[in-house]
């Protein structure tokens, strides 16, 4: 029999999500029944919401999160229940050429789309009627049953919303700058958008000894937290020009430049911020149908390398714990990301908060 319980679905773009009951099926073979106790209010999911990205609806959206298992299907082995575990919004096959080269976040081993279950079927409905699944994770639900690479084991002193948070925002701003782009300590860093993920990009420099660490963002409030997660200067883009503030600030512009917004405009901002010989890495998450125009000229003239990065080029399975090692250990931050819990039926007003420019992340929390 499936299992009853309360989600938040979106039905319609541009409409808030209706919490409501749904059916939950349990998992089947290779798959694993996570019970939910945190999960990030990100801009992803906004993406959604607001009719910027196209996927089938209804849905359950959510993939920033963390729980413990309770329930393995047949032939599972890399978890067991009890095991808490941050969801992997890029489960993967372990298979296929990028899985074997060690970047599995872009593995193209699974034949179906990222909003059911391998096997092509979603565990989510309503009245017969599937309900498909936010990035195989669906997390805006009290359970949710997610492929067995999507639940990574981490150690049980670290806290549901904090665990939460290094599943997304953290592994993708700090993987970013190790992963991504590899910055040598010394070197000058630009980050175009002080969100939750550019706060991480943010300390994510700080963490490797680059220097100066230069924050741009339109908003006074954001600028002060990037201060707080290791900016050495802060460029407020509401006011001066970023590109010729930065470049007067480094001589030249900066060796490496991260956008974090998913702009067609400040992705060229940091384009041309960025120093000749230097990198400009894409972070953020653009509309669909967004364009980027970039003189062709410049790229053989400048010798600039533009980089995107999806997931800060995790390895999950690897990079989730070491995360957590490194915020136990005090060596990153997490606990100053969270503006504030939120309860499941309290989730659409946390999205019009985000939408605001008022969280750094806002968590919603579960019994």
């Amino acid at each position: 029999m499936p299992k009853k319980v309360q989600a938040a679905v979106l039905y319609e773009p541009g409409r808030p999500m209706a919490v409501e009951q749904v059916d939950l099926d349990g998992p089947k073979a290779g798959e694993v029944l996570v019970r939910i106790r945190a999960t990030g209010v990100c801009h992803s999911d906004y993406h959604v919401i607001k009719g910027e990205w196209s996927l089938p609806l209804p849905m359950v959206l959510g993939h920033e999160a963390a729980g413990i298992v309770e329930e393995v299907g047949p032939g599972v082995t890399m978890v067991k229940p009890g095991d808490h575990v941050i969801l992997n919004f890029r489960a993967h096959c372990g298979r296929c050429y990028y899985c074997n080269i060690g970047r599995p976040v872009l593995c193209d081993g699974i034949p179906t789309p990222r909003w059911v279950m391998f096997d092509g079927t979603t565990r989510l409905s309503k009245g017969g009627q599937p309900i498909y699944h936010m990035a195989r994770v669906a997390s805006f639900a009290e359970y949710a049953v997610v492929p067995e690479t999507g639940a990574v084991p981490v150690r049980k002193d670290v806290p549901f919303d904090r665990a939460a948070l290094i599943g997304c925002a953290v592994m993708t701003g700090i993987g970013a700058v190790v992963n991504t782009a590899r910055v040598p300590a010394g070197s000058s860093v630009a980050v175009i958008g002080c969100g939750g993920v550019g706060l991480n990009v943010i300390q994510g420099a700080a963490l490797v000894g680059a220097d100066p660490i230069i924050a741009v963002d339109i908003l006074e409030t954001k600028l002060g937290h990037a201060r707080e997660f290791g900016a050495t200067h802060t460029v407020d883009a509401s006011q001066t020009d970023p590109v010729a503030e930065v470049r007067r600030l480094t001589g030249g512009g900066v060796d490496y430049a991260f956008e974090v917004i998913g702009r067609a405009r400040t992705i060229r901002q940091a384009y041309e911020l960025t120093r000749p010989g230097g990198m400009t890495v894409v972070v953020g998450m653009a509309p669909e149908g967004e364009e980027l125009a970039i003189n062709a000229l410049s790229l053989p003239r400048t010798e600039k390398v533009v980089m995107g990065c999806w997931y800060g080029s995790a390895r999950p399975w690897v990079d989730l714990p070491k995360m957590a090692e490194l915020y136990l250990a005090g060596k990153i931050k997490v606990d100053p990301l969270i503006s504030r819990h939120y309860r499941l039926e309290e989730i659409n007003a946390a999205f019009e908060a985000l939408g605001r420019g008022e969280l750094k992340r806002g968590v919603v929390m579960f019994d």
